[in-house]
């Protein structure tokens, strides 16, 4: 059963809501919230990529931090991030990518590639980073190259693995998700618990150069314009990846983790939905602040319980 999560009051009235799951995790993986389907299985969508890039490190794959960072995002294709893919894949080309040719997925780069008649591509796709360290492992490990979204593959089989070890609890179901890869599906619970594993991972292990990555290079993550890179910038330290559908996560510098479902899958709750359990258990933030800092995280008559 869902909980309402977020209002949207005009003039005092609350003319919609948003129902959905969170769970709230203190430091030490405590739980100081749970409410909804959290233990029901559902898909983690792009949040799983902090799990999967941990997975590809423990198989080597040796990246600079800002690389490391976009085989974790979700990115705007921002020239920087096409560089950046480029570099992953080596002597791999576009061509060898997985994931469908898309226009930007930052909507100012996705009007302003139509203006300039751009076709779409498949570097573009706000998963390349990902598909390029797929390949880029696949390679290092003298695997196969052609078929490596393939479930059967060592390196997705290695990769389930990892996200179940992480998560504490088994995959419940494989799908595809909209990248063309695998997609492993865990319950709200076994999500936070897996990225707050890699959050707090000790120095030195895969985890850890992971979360590293992404807490110095927010900007490789998603891209200036969107909300989880501003939110990242606006607090050190804090991890927030969102993922399609509407799930949302966040890691504070000590541990306290926030995930979020939307049920409905609407993506303009999951940010206040996220915001209302930071400022519960954070209070130690002025939530304000960082809001008015951050363009992107200004919603209207949204208000998150």
């Amino acid at each position: 059963m869902v909980i309402p999560l977020v209002q949207v009051v005009r003039d005092g009235l609350v003319e919609s809501v948003h129902f959905g799951s969170r769970v709230v995790l203190g430091p030490g993986g405590e739980v100081l919230e749970a409410g909804g389907d959290v233990d029901q299985p559902g898909y983690p969508r792009s949040t799983a990529k902090l799990m999967q890039a941990a997975g590809m490190v423990r198989l080597g794959l040796d990246l600079p931090p800002d690389l490391l960072a976009l085989a974790s995002a979700s990115h705007s294709a921002e020239e920087f991030h096409l560089d950046g893919a480029r570099k992953i894949l080596g002597e791999l080309t576009e061509d060898d990518l997985q994931c469908p040719a898309h226009l930007p997925h930052d909507p100012v780069l996705h009007d302003l590639w139509i203006a300039e008649g751009r076709a779409p591509r498949r570097l573009a796709h706000n998963c390349s980073g990902k598909h390029a360290a797929m390949l880029a492992t696949a390679k290092l490990n003298s695997w196969s190259t052609h078929d490596y979204l393939d479930p059967a593959h060592p390196l997705q089989v290695k990769l389930a693995e990892t996200v179940a070890e992480l998560a504490g609890e088994p995959i419940a179901h494989t799908a595809v998700d909209g990248c063309g890869a695998p997609l492993f599906a865990i319950s709200l619970r076994g999500l936070a618990t897996a990225v707050q594993r890699v959050a707090t991972a000790p120095p030195g292990t895969p985890e850890h150069r992971v979360a590293e990555a992404i807490r110095t290079h927010p900007e490789m993550l998603a891209g200036p314009n969107r909300d989880v890179t501003q939110l990242m910038t606006a607090v050190p330290g804090l991890i927030a990846k969102d993922g399609a559908e509407a799930v949302q996560i966040a890691v504070l510098p000590d541990g306290v983790t926030v995930a979020v479902k939307i049920a409905d899958g609407s993506a303009r709750a999951r940010m206040p939905a996220t915001l209302a359990a930071l400022r519960r258990f954070a209070p130690r933030y002025d939530w304000d602040d960082v809001v008015n800092r951050c363009p992107s995280l200004h919603a209207p008559n949204m208000v998150g319980l």
